[in-house]
């Protein structure tokens, strides 16, 4: 009897000590897909924030700034959650290469982030141009979901007030680069543009 009450109480302390091993075992963190439900709610930028934001980048009126972005949230229905400023240079001759740089900002970041992007086109385009853009961008919700590739059709003579704005998708997310600068560019392109953490020589 005393050798069978050893061996329950044995095995009752090999129990209750397996519970409480996993009781107090932290869960590791599940990364969720993106984009999820509680993602969709960053603040977003009004009107006259992105004019003034706009404006001082580009280094031009608010009046041809807010020119563009009218035109812009017409054509998009509603406010965007983030935007890049920054620079870029480009040439084509049929085919093209474009290389930037800047930073992401949104409301709710403390910092901004950098942001390289390169990109390459095929079409009915000739000339090279050296821009200073500032890029509205719809639907991110969480910064690390800028990184990847967005195809899009540009067209360069798409011009408001006395800029040129054009549209870039992927995955729910709409890039709309305002671009001003030096340099000559005619036509139309159709291509892609990537976008990553750090600058990368080929434009795939």
């Amino acid at each position: 009897m005393h050798r069978r009450q050893l061996i329950q109480t044995g095995f009752a302390a090999v129990t209750a000590t397996s519970l409480g091993a996993c009781a107090t075992q932290p869960r590791q963190p599940v990364e969720p897909a993106y984009p999820i439900a509680s993602d969709t709610n960053a603040p977003a930028y009004t009107a006259d924030e992105l004019v003034a934001a706009g404006s001082r980048e580009l280094g031009i009126a608010a009046e041809a700034m807010g020119a563009a972005i009218e035109r812009i949230f017409a054509d998009q229905g509603d406010a965007p959650t983030a935007y890049i400023a920054g620079e870029e240079g480009a040439g084509a001759a049929v085919v093209g290469l474009r290389y930037g740089r800047g930073a992401l900002h949104m409301k709710d970041m403390s910092a901004s982030i950098e942001v390289f992007w390169q990109g390459i086109s095929v079409g009915w385009d000739v000339g090279g141009n050296a821009s200073r853009v500032f890029t509205l961008v719809y639907g991110l919700y969480n910064p690390d979901a800028i990184y990847r590739r967005y195809p899009g059709v540009e067209g360069s003579a798409y011009l408001v007030g006395g800029v040129g704005v054009n549209y870039q998708r992927a995955d729910g997310i709409v890039l709309a680069p305002v671009r001003t600068g030096v340099g000559l560019r005619l036509g139309a392109n159709v291509g892609t543009m990537a976008y990553s953490r750090q600058r990368n020589l080929l434009p795939f």
